[in-house]
């Protein structure tokens, strides 16, 4: 069963630096077919940061050039790097994992309806 658990979350000024974690204790998924997302207060949940079937790293265009997407696949772990944060970047911050076979290759990276399990979250804020 795939737990996901997110971490490093906080309050932090703009243009300070958050490191979040996710770890998948069951060691169910590689982490080339997890991603980040996040949802600020009244959005829509968007695709922060993933991975393309090619394994290139693939960002949202409000983040890119600042956060950066890392994964440690002996202990089964997700991290996402963020730098320079902006107020607009306070959000609760979510790690999801598509299990399905083929899953690097399969769907977009950014499309929720690609993962089948989702953490509980991580609330990323940052202030002026």
């Amino acid at each position: 069963q795939v737990q996901l658990v997110e971490s490093g979350g906080g309050s932090v000024q703009a243009g300070g630096s958050l490191r979040l974690s996710c770890a998948d204790s069951s060691y169910f998924v590689s982490t080339y077919c997890m991603a980040w997302f996040r949802q600020g207060p009244g959005k829509e949940r968007e695709g922060v940061a993933g991975f393309e079937s090619d394994g290139a790293e693939r960002y949202a265009d409000s983040v890119k050039g600042r956060f950066s997407i890392s994964r440690d696949s002996a202990k089964n772990t997700l991290y996402l790097l963020m730098n320079s944060l902006k107020p607009e970047d306070t959000a609760m911050y979510y790690c999801a994992a598509d299990t399905s076979p083929g899953c690097l290759s399969r769907g977009w990276t950014f499309g929720q309806d690609k993962y089948n399990y989702w953490g509980r979250g991580t609330q990323v804020t940052v202030s002026s």
